[in-house]
């Protein structure tokens, strides 16, 4: 098994937790320490917990400080230097919870600090709609039909060309100022994605279309 890392940020909460027994490390940025409390997350599980700590206080906290990894960097958010210490650590696989919802701002925060270190680290993000990641330049997904499939360049991904989607392209380029491959969906269970250029964001939705 593949050694990779559970990682909580400070978004909104899951609604159910993934299987922690298929992770080699758990931790969680410390916005996100406060809402794995409330929703009776086993806190002894996590392995560090990453952040300045300014709105923590109280005998709950105590109980971990040992695993409280102080960050007071200003210049970086919460979860980017959770990345980098997960990187020191030797990891190259991360899923990542909380990454969306709430403050959009935080979302887009979120991708761009993915995209610094998609070269280094294989980050996916879940939530309640989907999963996404950055893709790599040849991508196949299995057992996807009927499920959404968005692509959404950042900025742009040249060349694209997709098989088993409803809409498909052919060599064609997608752009942020242009176009974009949103909203499409897989009519086949496996979906071939190729591009030659630039990056791209896919997003598979969690539930089948009906």
């Amino acid at each position: 098994m593949t050694a990779k890392v559970l990682l909580f940020i400070n978004g909104v909460p899951p609604k159910t937790f993934p299987d922690l027994e298929s992770y080699s490390l758990i931790a969680c940025s410390d916005g996100a320490f406060h809402y794995l409390k409330e929703n009776g997350f086993p806190l002894a599980q996590l392995d560090f917990i990453s952040g300045d700590f300014d709105s923590h206080s109280g005998k709950d906290e105590n109980v971990y400080q040992e695993k409280f990894i102080y960050t007071p960097d200003q210049d970086k958010t919460d979860f980017e230097k959770s990345l980098e210490i997960i990187q020191k650590k030797g990891f190259n696989k991360v899923d990542v919870y909380g990454g969306s919802g709430g403050e959009m701002d935080h979302f887009l925060g979120n991708l761009t600090v993915a995209f610094k270190f998609k070269e280094d680290l294989k980050i996916t993000f879940f939530d309640e709609y989907s999963k996404y990641f950055f893709a790599p330049n040849n991508l196949v997904l299995n057992e996807v039909k009927n499920r959404l499939i968005s692509l959404y360049p950042f900025p742009s991904a040249t060349n694209v060309f997709t098989k088993g989607l409803n809409w498909p392209l052919q060599n064609e380029t997608l752009d942020i100022t242009n176009r974009i491959g949103t909203r499409n969906f897989a009519k086949e269970n496996e979906v071939q994605i190729e591009f030659e250029k630039g990056n791209m964001v896919v997003f598979i939705g969690n539930k089948e279309l009906t």
